[in-house]
């Protein structure tokens, strides 16, 4: 059974940055893309981010483009969001996801964690 398990949500302020980690058990995943996602409130879940199973292709929702970083560690079956420059609209809960195949965008994905929450302050 796949297990997704993030960590490294908090508290912020405007401007300053969190370091998402992302731990997969259950089976070895190098060869699977992962991605990550945001929801808040009374929205629906929204894509952040992607990476290939080797770390060779990223993709991005654009307004986190430049701000925002994810990599991968394939020994450790782990993915990482690096957020920089944080705005209050990044405020939600932030989930990791897995896919059952090597590239995507947007999806699909297929496992989930159960998120950890980021909130900035103005």
């Amino acid at each position: 059974q796949v297990h997704v398990v993030e960590s490294g949500g908090g508290l912020v302020q405007a401007g300053g940055s969190l370091r998402l980690s992302c731990a997969a058990s259950g089976g070895t995943f190098s060869n699977n893309a992962m991605g990550w996602f945001r929801q808040t409130p009374g929205k629906e879940r929204e894509f952040v981010a992607a990476i290939s199973w080797n770390g060779g292709f990223t993709y991005y929702v654009d307004s986190v483009k430049g701000r925002f970083t994810i990599s991968r560690d394939n020994a450790k079956n782990a993915v990482f969001l690096q957020m920089n420059s944080l705005k209050p609209e990044d405020t939600a809960i932030y989930y990791c996801s897995v896919s059952k195949i090597r590239v995507v965008t947007r999806g699909p994905f297929d496992y989930w964690g159960l998120g950890t929450q980021v909130t900035v302050s103005p």
